[in-house]
């Protein structure tokens, strides 16, 4: 028997036990009994402590390796987001570095299209003179042979 069930059969004893006329509730139990039965909670206590004591070691256990679970679970999750916001940073600082790529890019095509445009037009306008230079000098030509043939 358990100390519970040992002392729900003390308390049934007490229930069956005469009582004393004028005694103030006192009563006549079986001496004997009770003492036999105090004796079995007094071999039943140490095995029960030792099941409490048992039940609140698994109870420490289970709370520390909770608290270590739930440890681990916030340091991986510190660790996540520490390589989230790198990754993020990461992230802006090639986007800041491939806009301005982009900015120079665009900067140097317009300054070779610029270089461009003003070397095709030097081109042109030298095409231009020669051409010029050539015609005035087919024009001198061309007037000197019809003065040579009207001649």
């Amino acid at each position: 028997m358990n100390i519970e069930e040992i002392l729900d059969v003390m308390d049934e004893l007490l229930d069956r036990s005469w009582s004393l006329p004028l005694s103030g509730g006192r009563c006549v139990v079986d001496a004997e009994k009770i003492r036999d039965l105090v004796d079995e909670i007094r071999l039943n206590l140490p095995a029960e402590i030792k099941q409490a004591k048992g039940i609140v070691s698994d109870r420490t256990e289970i709370l520390s390796d909770a608290k270590k679970e739930a440890e681990q679970t916030i340091r991986k999750a510190e660790e996540r987001a520490r390589l989230l916001v790198a990754q993020e940073e990461i992230t802006k600082a090639a986007q800041a570095r491939a806009s301005e790529m982009i900015s120079r890019a665009q900067l140097k095509s317009r300054e070779i299209r610029h270089a461009a445009q003003e070397f095709s037009d030097s081109c042109l306008q030298r095409t231009e003179e020669v051409i010029m230079k050539s015609l005035t000098e087919v024009k001198a030509t061309r007037q000197a042979f019809r003065n040579a043939v009207s001649k």
